[in-house]
């Protein structure tokens, strides 16, 4: 068995969107590029990337955003796409093409039901079915039988794809480079980050609630930073009040979230539900920051007890959680930040070569 020279990697959401998929596989692509295995990544279009990678990168298809999940998936819908995606990885000739979320459609869908002699791996990272899973399983079972290699993110995700089609996943993780996260100085006043998606399941009006008028009512200092955009944006503003302890800073670029990370006293992850696996709080430990978070499934995976869990969509709960991670020793955070380090993307890259010589080795 040998290491693949050239692997393609497939996201089906924009590459210009902050989400789990996108950040997993432009993070992948930088590790892989970093081993001498020359990297090609394909999304739909969009505008700037997340974040860097020095893989080339192609899209293809104007980009739709789709209910799913309790989000918006920024898609392509365009067979067109789906077919220059195809084209791009002939010319590319890798010898394994990796699909991060293969259900989603459709930029992958070329590449996935060719007649290529190429390895085949999926990715599945979606925590929770749902109608569209329902409807479309013929579908589903049909681009399950095109994968070399089934993988999920977590227990969470293995069991939604096996309710979805009855396969069968190996259970990795999502990755992430330890080495982009670092404590930074903190302010004088402690501050509270939530850095997502302002929608509703990613509970940012739970944050907003919580800390509104806290002051005010003999709560603590604190400045909350509400880093984010999305279709709630204007109603969370209305919610804040114009309270001043709460400075919302628009979308933000990969290097002003990890500087933001770094310099944060508290990580808010508020998600309400449909988190398969909690990369965030992962970040946050990277970078010394004391973790709050919603307890469900995939953030109580990812927490490993080092993270203050407070009930979902509760601003009384999470007001105590924030009071409790406010009080963690540099003890408890180092702790933390090795907990991380078990996640990496390094460690995460060399389980999927081994999934790839597997395969080829089959082949």
């Amino acid at each position: 068995m040998s290491t693949p020279r050239r692997v393609a990697i497939v996201s089906p959401y924009a590459l210009d969107v902050f989400g789990g998929v996108q950040e997993q596989a432009l993070g992948m692509s930088r590790e892989f590029e970093s081993r001498g295995i020359e990297t090609l990544v394909i999304s739909p279009e969009g505008g700037e990337l997340i974040s860097e990678t020095p893989a080339r990168v192609v899209r293809f298809g104007g980009c739709v955003s789709v209910p799913a999940n309790g989000s918006k998936a920024p898609i392509t819908l365009s067979p067109t796409a789906a077919k220059r995606a195809r084209q791009a990885i002939e010319k590319f000739d890798p010898e394994v093409v990796h699909f991060h979320e293969p259900f989603a459609p459709l930029v992958g869908y070329g590449e996935l039901f060719s007649s290529s002699h190429r390895v085949h791996v999926g990715t599945f990272h979606r925590s929770g079915g749902g109608p569209a899973y329902l409807l479309t399983r013929p579908l589903l079972r049909r681009v399950v039988r095109r994968l070399d290699a089934l993988v999920a993110v977590s227990d969470r995700a293995a069991d939604t794809l096996r309710s979805a089609t009855g396969a069968e996943s190996e259970v990795l993780f999502n990755g992430f480079e330890m080495n982009r996260f670092e404590p930074r100085p903190r302010t004088d006043v402690p501050t509270v980050l939530f850095v997502g998606r302002f929608e509703t399941r990613k509970g940012a009006h739970v944050a907003v609630e919580a800390v509104r008028g806290w002051r005010a009512a003999g709560g603590p200092n604190v400045q909350l930073i509400m880093a984010g955009q999305g279709p709630d944006a204007a109603k969370l503003q209305a919610l804040a009040e114009g309270d001043p302890a709460i400075n919302f800073v628009g979308a933000v670029s990969d290097e002003e979230k990890r500087r933001l990370l770094g310099m944060s006293s508290v990580l808010l992850a508020a998600s309400l539900f449909g988190e398969s696996f909690g990369m965030t709080l992962l970040e946050g430990m990277a970078s010394g920051t004391a973790v709050v978070a919603s307890d469900i499934d995939g953030y109580r995976e990812a927490a490993g007890g080092h993270a203050t869990l407070f009930s979902p969509n509760n601003p009384t709960d999470m007001r105590r959680a924030i009071m409790i991670a406010l009080e963690q020793s540099s003890e408890e955070r180092e702790a933390a930040r090795r907990h991380a380090a078990a996640w990496s993307m390094e460690r995460l890259a060399d389980s999927y070569l081994s999934i790839y010589e597997r395969c080829q080795a089959r082949r």
